[in-house]
């Protein structure tokens, strides 16, 4: 079953058309917002970037649609906010006064800002799931592309690219499998790969068959072709 959000690749949705080189960082006031109060939301501590991701996945299909990129940030936003219990709706709508949140002290402040940025939040940790495929070995992409421990659950494996044969460039070390991250089922690390597919394997009349298409994929997602 295909995803709402699952784009990359789908025919008949357009060109697309890069931003001005001088084009502002943020169309909108409002943007920046968005952005940064999902920011501050997330250094709360009640879920992680999988978690989040899956939210903005979730959102129905006619919003998701017809919302614009930051409006779909928020609204994940708005959604795990209740979902998780930091707040009710009513807070959303401002009917709870300003008594202080009991989160209140792990807010990112702004003068911290920049430096928990440049930290960042690596997803590198140690495995004990041992590595199958070795560079320049060919490969094969599940399918269908699908979560297989939650039934509709997150993946990073695009549709576009599922049951596709390509051949693995590099092994990124052992990172956290989303698929698992997102459920609240741990953070199951195993081997990371750039696995490199030709557009003629991905498509059925690509405008330039020998280009190369790069995707980082899970070793669970692989098989050998």
């Amino acid at each position: 079953m295909t995803r709402v959000h699952d784009m990359g690749g789908r025919f008949g949705d357009g060109s697309v058309i890069p931003e001005a080189e001088d084009a502002p960082v943020f169309p909108q006031e409002w943007h920046g917002r968005a952005l940064a109060v999902t920011l501050a939301a997330g250094f709360l501590g009640q879920w992680n970037i999988d978690i989040s991701r899956h939210a903005r996945e979730r959102l129905s299909p006619k919003d998701y649609t017809r919302f614009s990129y930051y409006e779909k940030w928020i609204s994940g936003l708005a959604d795990l906010l209740i979902e998780r219990g930091v707040l009710t709706l009513e807070d959303l709508k401002g009917g709870n006064g300003d008594t202080p949140h009991p989160l209140a002290s792990r807010a990112l402040k702004a003068e911290n800002v920049s430096a928990a940025l440049a930290k960042g939040g690596p997803a590198d940790r140690p495995s004990k799931v041992a590595m199958r495929f070795q560079p320049g070995q060919a490969v094969r992409t599940a399918h269908p592309s699908a979560n297989r421990l939650i039934d509709g659950g997150h993946t990073r494996l695009p549709i576009y690219a599922a049951g596709a044969q390509g051949w693995i460039l590099r092994l990124h070390g052992t990172h956290v499998l989303p698929d698992s991250n997102a459920h609240g089922l741990g953070e199951a690390p195993e081997p990371l790969y750039a696995v490199a597919f030709t557009a003629s394997e991905l498509w059925a009349n690509p405008e330039n068959p020998k280009d190369e298409v790069v995707l980082d994929l899970w070793q669970s997602y692989l098989e050998p072709a």
